[in-house]
């Protein structure tokens, strides 16, 4: 749209010089894999929560949040509510099981409870969901980016992405999630400084500009319909975001590695429950500031410029929200924004970067060289990162040269590989009945399912069977094979001899907790 200012421009240059030095400051101290992977366990709770809100807001949410809200409504919201659900489910119970149960890669539990074969392809589907993300959301951020300042899309990404893999390759976890912490703040600051100035500049003030969306029915969650077709349906996303939300606390390495760097179990849910607390009010303010962005272009009467439209002449709500800012906002101003949708895409990659290479090391590479030296096995996770950054930003790159199109069938493969993981860890968590053939029935009937249903549903099928193609909306596939996993599973498992690893489901360590306390009961009477 236009060339940044030059002030902008030192804001930029600022942060990225900034976050490339935390990196060299925690390098001196990765020197293990249990503090390149763990950070040795002594991250303080606010830190972490800190973190785990880093990395659950993507560059994605910066333009996909205020441009659903500025063409819509915010059911798009709704998901997002149901952290707070899962949270209460996930911290009494599953923080400290995880914190017992592995050392550093959330799949070594499915090992536990079903075999090398349920972790190899429980972390092969993680690795596969967050490989593909990581390349898109490169790509969004060097997009808005480009939009914003008239810059190469490619060097953008080049640029950002090098400083993404150089302070996570040589500072470990400890430099991703201190980085995490900076970066959380920019974004904090970033979200309300704009949002200040959005109300400052509305025609007629913000009273005008809250009627005009009240009356168009802007702030509405979405229907009450129980049509699993309909997107808008608070019902589907609630159930989307609850299974999403528990596949992230119960199967996701990006989080579960965050359990495991606190000091204490209630530090762990400290800095949880602190983590997701800070994202549900910024969800709120980015669907917000795209209502607002839409009043205010109503109120104002302006036009919008031709590269803001369609073909069909509609605008590309993705697009307003970054041409506001670059049109509006004083200069310096729209480059601390403009940090933060670096830090918010930054922050997403380099955890995904240390996530993947954890796994790769304890799930594949153990498993391959058991008498590696931590050296060696170190040596080998700082080139999975390398190797995995090369891999993003070359993603990155050729979807802004042939447009994410190109990708739509690995998207695809992706999204079919990495379902079922939240049923998959329920069946493990709550039946002691399942057993490793039952699990792995689950899995190929989800997989069978969820193939189906990803290559004929939307608009755009990949396979049109016409009656027979997936009939309701996209959102619940996932949420269908998370049950499948669970109820095909479950059922499947009485065909063969039951499993004997009670002490890996909740109610062994329920009883081993019930136990300790007896046995700490009587140590004190004594």
């Amino acid at each position: 749209m236009t060339t940044l200012r030059w002030l902008d421009v030192t804001v930029i240059v600022l942060y990225l010089l900034g976050m490339a030095g935390v990196g060299f400051w925690f390098s001196r101290r990765a020197t293990t894999t249990e503090s390149y992977f763990v950070a040795r366990r002594s991250i303080p709770h606010w830190a972490m929560g800190i973190s785990v809100f880093a990395t659950l807001i993507s560059s994605i949410t910066f333009i996909a949040y205020p441009g659903s809200s500025f063409a819509g409504n915010w059911s798009e919201l709704v998901p997002g509510f149901m952290v707070l659900g899962v949270l209460v489910l996930v911290g009494t119970i599953i923080i400290p099981f995880f914190r017992q149960a592995v050392g550093m890669s959330a799949y070594e539990y499915f090992g536990h409870r079903f075999g090398y074969g349920a972790r190899a392809y429980s972390a092969l589907a993680f690795t596969a969901g967050h490989f593909s993300k990581m390349g898109f959301v490169l790509y969004l951020l060097s997009l808005t980016a480009a939009s914003m300042t008239g810059w190469s899309i490619y060097g953008i990404i080049i640029v950002a992405g090098f400083v993404t893999v150089l302070y996570t390759l040589i500072g470990g976890l400890e430099a991703v999630i201190w980085t995490d912490v900076i970066q959380g703040f920019i974004m904090w600051i970033g979200i309300i400084v704009i949002l200040g100035f959005l109300i400052h500049l509305m025609p007629g003030g913000i009273g005008a500009a809250f009627h005009l969306a009240s009356e168009k029915h802007k702030f509405s969650l979405g229907t009450t319909s129980l049509n699993f077709s309909d997107k808008t349906s608070i019902w589907v996303m609630s159930l989307y975001g609850f299974f999403w939300y528990m596949q992230k606390y119960s199967a996701d390495q990006t989080i579960v590695q965050r359990y495991l760097v606190a000091k204490s179990d209630r530090d762990a849910l400290k800095g949880v429950a602190f983590g997701a607390l800070l994202c549900v009010p910024v969800w709120t303010l980015f669907m917000l500031i795209g209502t607002l962005v839409w009043s205010y272009y109503q109120l104002s009467g302006e036009t919008f410029p031709a590269e803001l439209l369609d073909k069909t002449g509609k605008v590309v709500s993705d697009k307003v929200f970054p041409y506001f800012l670059v049109t509006k906002i004083p200069a310096g101003l729209s480059g601390l924004f403009m940090a933060s949708v670096f830090a918010a895409g930054m922050s997403t990659m380099s955890s995904d970067l240390n996530c993947l290479s954890a796994v790769g090391v304890e799930d594949y590479y153990r498993r391959l060289r058991p008498n590696a030296t931590d050296q060696r096995r170190l040596a080998v996770g700082k080139l999975i990162v390398g190797l995995c950054g090369l891999m993003a930003v070359s993603v990155a790159a050729l979807i802004a040269w042939k447009s994410d199109r190109v990708l739509t069938l690995y998207y695809a493969v992706s999204s079919i590989i990495s379902g079922g993981l939240a049923g998959m860890f329920l069946l493990a968590f709550l039946s002691q009945r399942a057993n490793k053939q039952g699990v792995w029935i689950g899995i190929i009937v989800n997989l069978i399912f969820t193939g189906w249903a990803t290559l004929t549903s939307g608009k755009n099928k990949m396979i049109d069977l016409g009656d027979y193609n997936f009939p309701w909306t996209g959102v619940m596939i996932g949420v269908i094979g998370h049950v499948i996993v669970l109820v095909v599973g479950y059922s499947a498992s009485w065909l063969f001899p039951p499993g004997e690893k009670e002490e890996w489901t909740i109610w062994g360590w329920l009883k081993k907790r019930k136990n300790l306390s007896a046995e700490n009961q009587g140590t004190v009477s004594k």
